[in-house]
């Protein structure tokens, strides 16, 4: 590939595809994006955008600068179902300690940010990958319509429902968990939710969680446990919702009540078992395609953004090592793979905890959160929203 460009194909305009595209380029490569949507509408929902991501895409110089846009997230308040505090998680010393805030904010806005950070990068909707073929000169992918699109390397970016992990992987079931999970961003204002108030409230095999993320809007999620079957493909109204919260705190009701239901999606709640093999060849994966994981850490975009830095790291120290840019692949999936598997298999475990029904362990788990030392709890945190570029040869 001596005396040419190298190009990247990458399947999938979520937050990866797209953080992919960004630091792709940023270090020199060409980069095509292929999404599967017609369109790329504004997304639902909001995620944390959390220290460890800054610190990423700083390593290669990308400032989206969220603080002129997102609200910063300093504390996070773990209460019961009634709103009385179990802990307050205060983020702020040690994001200060870390070197950059955390954030809360809309998909829509983080969207917007990274299509503004790609810039003139082409970007090709309506093309839903169905696989792709290796050759000599690099891997060919084919699209659903017919179309075929070439280049030197793959970057599967394209979400739970993978069709290049799908490939590399083989058949898989995913991992259930028996439980719904309601998501909606409202415009909400009450006097117990301020600027940049944040907090989970747990129940008896439900949780509720409100975010202010700025401009009038809160994002607020709520989870249910309920049969798997039942999950997978709930048609319940938002009567259910409000039964289903019936006197917990005022600021919980009032958010549900706020909502149209045509304004809330719901889904149910899965993971899959940690992939060992991402790829091969001039392929690989990244997001959720690689290792999607539950929502109990609010570490999936963030796992995403670290993603697509190591990895455009790695393609970068290979092409100036006159390497193969493969090797570079395979480089990204050593360096990622701990640190990912430690996150998805510590959200599923904590997923279990927070929805367990079990009265011993609901006692346990808010006995242990409300008196575990600080320090056991900040090592803990420190260990998420650290950042730290692993180059390995």
């Amino acid at each position: 590939m001596a005396g040419k460009n190298i190009k990247a194909i990458v399947v999938g305009a979520g937050i990866g595809g797209l953080t992919a595209a960004a630091t792709l380029r940023k270090v020199g490569l060409d980069v095509e994006v292929y999404e599967r949507a017609r369109e790329l509408k504004p997304a639902g929902g909001a995620l944390s955008f959390m220290t460890n991501a800054v610190l990423a895409l700083r390593t290669l110089g990308i400032d989206l600068r969220m603080e002129e846009h997102a609200e910063i997230l300093e504390e996070l308040h773990f209460l019961t179902t009634k709103g009385k505090v179990i802990r307050t998680l205060h983020f702020k010393e040690l994001c200060d300690r870390l070197g950059a805030p955390s954030f809360g904010v809309s998909r829509t806005l983080l969207q917007q940010l990274l299509l503004k950070e790609i810039d003139d990068c082409p970007l090709v909707l309506g093309a839903a990958a169905t696989g792709y073929e290796q050759d000599s000169d690099g891997v060919v992918v084919r699209f659903q319509d017919g179309r075929e699109a070439r280049g030197d390397l793959l970057i599967g970016a394209d979400g739970f429902n993978s069709a290049i992990r799908a490939q590399v992987a083989g058949p898989e079931e995913p991992r259930e968990t028996g439980y719904l999970c309601w998501v909606a961003t409202p415009d909400f204002t009450h006097p117990r939710v301020p600027k940049q108030y944040g907090a989970h409230y747990w129940g008896r095999g439900k949780r509720f969680g409100i975010a202010n993320i700025g401009a009038g809007q809160v994002y607020w999620w709520g989870t249910k446990n309920m049969p798997v079957e039942q999950a997978r493909d709930w048609r319940g109204g938002k009567e259910e919702i409000l039964a289903a919260y019936a006197g917990w705190a005022p600021e919980v009701v009032a958010a549900v009540e706020a909502t149209p239901i045509e304004a809330i999606s719901a889904f149910p709640a899965r993971d899959r078992p940690f992939l060992e093999q991402w790829g091969d060849g001039p392929v690989t994966l990244l997001g959720d395609a690689a290792h999607p994981m539950m929502t109990s850490l609010g570490q999936g975009a963030c796992m995403a953004v670290e993603d697509a830095v190591v990895l455009a790291h790695h393609l970068r120290d290979a092409v100036a090592a006159g390497d193969d840019p493969r090797r570079g692949l395979r480089a990204y999936e050593a360096a990622r793979k701990p640190r990912t598997r430690k996150i998805v298999e510590g959200a599923h475990a904590l997923s279990g905890l927070e929805q367990t029904e079990q009265a011993l362990r609901i006692l346990g788990r808010d006995l242990f959160f409300r008196f575990a030392p600080a320090s056991v709890l900040d090592k803990t945190n420190s260990e998420y929203l650290d950042f730290t570029l692993e180059v390995r040869s």
